[in-house]
């Protein structure tokens, strides 16, 4: 670690900081200051902590300069000021021409760009540093991109970057700090040991020096956080190292508006937990109050305004994961075999240390009851060595994978189908034992984890699933975190049975799973298509020629007085629905779902099929005024039937496009939507006008056939009865 510092080609150690390590050398070309002070600028922008002066055509300033070997950066950061640490560290931030660190709003990121023939961007985030110091390490590559490393490990990346043409002042220096702004409070932020590598560092490189930086001579400091403590050591015993942070879990309750910085805290939280035994009691406390946090970032009321929920939950299961891991591994060995278990709002949960020799059944099984669960056969387990267990079975984890786009999985089979979304559908559930289970690398071989999962379909879940025009996809998924941040993936999983209503998978791995849901419509054959486009079309124009046909017909009679009547008006304006509501249709298969031409036409359509629809119900009506019950002038009934047949249709348009205009014209035509009940407000009049029609044929019919059959009984024609 100490050689891979030494290579560096740019090192400033600034002044010495409790517990890091310094190394000081005489090429250090900066001014030092005060922490939190820094170095005052002559410009109106005001305070900075560090001023690097411009490095004109090099490797900082302007990455194009960079060979193949690309460029490292790397700093320690934490946030200093102690009363304003419930604030987001706004304002925080490492700039130069070619890069920004910052961290603005609970999400701290790294902006990487390039500039002459290629004007590209990189951006990747991270959470950004609370109270403790905190390893910050980016590389960049022109064929890997950008990568950043917190605390000496991978965190998240972006390897294509994009096009981006404006970013500030191409010959800006190279400043660390905060800008003074008398109208806000900033929190304050402490930076040290700021080094450049031309060159990107291997992952391997990055590790050995973050483990030299905190140095051995850390476990000698009482001021450090424990997140920096490494022993290779048995943990000691301490009743007492656990309860501050299980008093402050519960003082911090309340306190988080934003996921991104509630989620920077519960990640603190699994940093500075002390490599030191702890009681079963202790473990029990710290497990209730770590989930009540957690249960209070479910609640959080802005959450699902966040984009990327998927990977904030991913990073926020990860977290759970290692403090529950931590506390199975300090288990006290002197009360062993021990289990800890319960059940939380968050999820049910077990915490296991034992010798698998007093596992007596052929398999174990979490949970040991319910409809859902993962079972292990016992062979798997290693004879001799201590096993810990970590189980989690989390009751609404799931609704928050939704929407997830398949080409940001690594799922091969839903990535063939672009664009139709997967979405969780069972409860997410996950087993760690240590040392790793021995199971078979061949999925159809054994040893082998076999998972059961019950599905929770939502209502419209259900409702696509049952729609025989989709195809519903089941995966049985985990989230993968060797790249740095959760992704699902289906590898080394294969789903052995099941139905709409729960999954059986077998899987040669331990993690988090779930199963996953992908709907995807039925797609006709180019043969089904030609026959049903050609039916349309042929049988649309029949449609409008013949009713072109009826309203000249009546144009041309209309002189006729036999015809000069309601019935005439009743036959042309309904004709005069059918008719164009045909044109439109024909019309609108010209246009794609989603454009304004499109939206437009699904409007119309709307309004005049539920004319014609209204139209059909004023032939009902009047038929019912000649035959049964006689009401109203003729003048006042032409009023009703233009109020019925244009009217009613027009109010309903009106009400559906201000309430849901979104779903007009969005997915596969030109039409209402079929997802999200828009459609009733065609299908809905639609059913009512049929239903009162039937009703009016039923009382007209029974009319008619009494006045036939008293004339039958008087001429004794069976023609007329008939």
């Amino acid at each position: 670690g100490f050689k891979v510092l030494a290579s560096a080609s740019h090192y400033w150690p600034l002044e010495d900081v409790d517990g890091i390590h310094e190394f000081r050398d005489t090429n250090g070309d900066i001014v030092e200051g005060m922490v939190n002070k820094g170095i005052y600028v002559t410009e109106k922008k005001g305070v900075t902590f560090l001023f690097f002066g411009s490095y004109q055509n090099s490797c900082i300033s302007n990455p194009e300069v960079c060979g193949p070997e690309g460029v490292t950066f790397s700093f320690f950061w934490k946030t200093q000021d102690q009363q304003a640490k419930f604030l987001p560290a706004s304002g925080g931030q490492v700039i130069s021409s070619g890069f920004k660190i910052c961290s603005n709003e609970g999400e701290g990121s790294v902006e990487f760009y390039t500039r002459g023939n290629a004007m590209m961007k990189w951006k990747a985030s991270f959470s950004p540093p609370g109270p403790y110091w905190t390893h910050i390490l980016f590389t960049w590559k022109s064929r890997e991109g950008l990568k950043v490393y917190v605390n000496g490990t991978l965190n998240t990346t972006d390897p294509d970057g994009k096009v981006f043409y404006d970013y500030g002042d191409p010959s800006a220096n190279l400043l660390t700090g905060t800008e003074e702004d008398q109208t806000k409070r900033y929190v304050n932020g402490a930076f040290d040991e700021f080094i450049i590598w031309e060159r990107a560092l291997t992952p391997n490189e990055i590790e050995q020096y973050f483990t030299a930086a905190i140095g051995v001579q850390v476990l000698l400091s009482s001021t450090l956080p424990w997140s920096v403590m490494t022993t290779t050591t048995k943990p000691v015993l301490s009743t007492n190292a656990y309860r501050p942070i299980i008093t402050n879990l519960t003082e911090e309750r309340g306190n988080f508006r934003s996921p991104d910085t509630m989620l920077g805290y519960l990640e603190n939280v699994s940093f500075s937990l002390p490599n030191k035994s702890l009681s079963e009691n202790t473990a029990l406390s710290l497990t209730e109050a770590f989930l009540k946090a957690v249960e209070d970032f479910l609640l959080l009321p802005n959450w699902i305004d966040v984009p990327e929920t998927a990977h904030i939950f991913g990073s926020l299961i990860q977290t759970i994961d290692s403090v529950m891991a931590h506390m199975t591994h300090n288990l006290d060995e002197n009360s062993l075999p021990l289990t800890v278990e319960g059940t939380t709002s968050v999820a049910d949960y077990t915490l296991v240390k034992i010798h698998p020799q007093t596992l007596n059944l052929s398999h174990y099984r979490f949970p040991y009851r319910g409809q859902s669960y993962i079972s292990i056969p016992s062979e798997a387990f290693h004879d001799k060595a201590w096993i810990t267990i970590v189980g989690l079975l989390y009751h609404n984890m799931h609704y928050f994978f939704h929407n997830i786009n398949p080409m940001d999985t690594k799922i091969a089979e839903a990535a063939a189908y672009k664009g139709y979304m997967i979405s969780a559908t069972s409860y997410l559930i996950s087993v760690k034992v240590e040392p790793l289970p021995k199971l078979s690398h061949n999925l159809s071989g054994s040893p082998l984890i076999t998972i059961q999962l019950t599905h929770k379909l939502t209502p419209r879940q259900y409702s696509q699933a049952l729609n025989k025009s989709n195809r519903v996809h089941l995966y049985c998924a985990f989230l993968d975190y060797s790249n740095g941040t959760g992704v699902w993936s289906n590898e080394g999983c294969v789903r052995e049975s099941g139905d709409l209503n729960y999954s059986v998978c077998l899987c040669n791995h331990l993690t988090n799973f779930a199963i996953l849901m992908q709907v995807v419509p039925l797609k006709l054959t180019r043969e089904h298509q030609v026959a049903l486009s050609s039916i349309t079309y042929i049988g649309c124009a029949l449609s409008i020629f013949c009713l072109t046909i009826t309203l000249v017909t009546f144009a041309i009679l209309s002189s006729v007085s036999t015809i000069r009547n309601q019935r005439y008006h009743i036959h042309a304006n309904l004709s005069f629905a059918v008719l164009v509501a045909q044109i439109l249709l024909l019309t609108s298969f010209q246009f794609s779902p989603g454009t304004v031409p499109c939206k437009i036409l699904a409007i119309l359509l709307h309004f005049f099929f539920l004319s014609a629809f209204a139209w059909m119900l004023v032939e009902g009506f009047h038929l019912y005024s000649m035959v049964i019950k006689v009401f109203g002038s003729e003048e006042s009934k032409h009023l009703y039937y233009y109020g019925i047949g244009w009217g009613c249709p027009l109010v309903i348009c009106v009400i559906s496009t201000t309430s849901s205009l979104d779903s007009y014209g969005e997915s596969g035509n030109c039409w209402l939507s079929l997802e999200n009940g828009a459609i009733w407000a065609f299908v809905a009049p639609a059913l009512f006008v049929i239903l009162v029609n039937i009703g009016i044929l039923i009382a007209v019919t029974r009319v008619i056939s009494r006045i036939s059959a008293d004339n039958y009984k008087v001429h004794g024609d069976a023609n007329a009865f008939k």
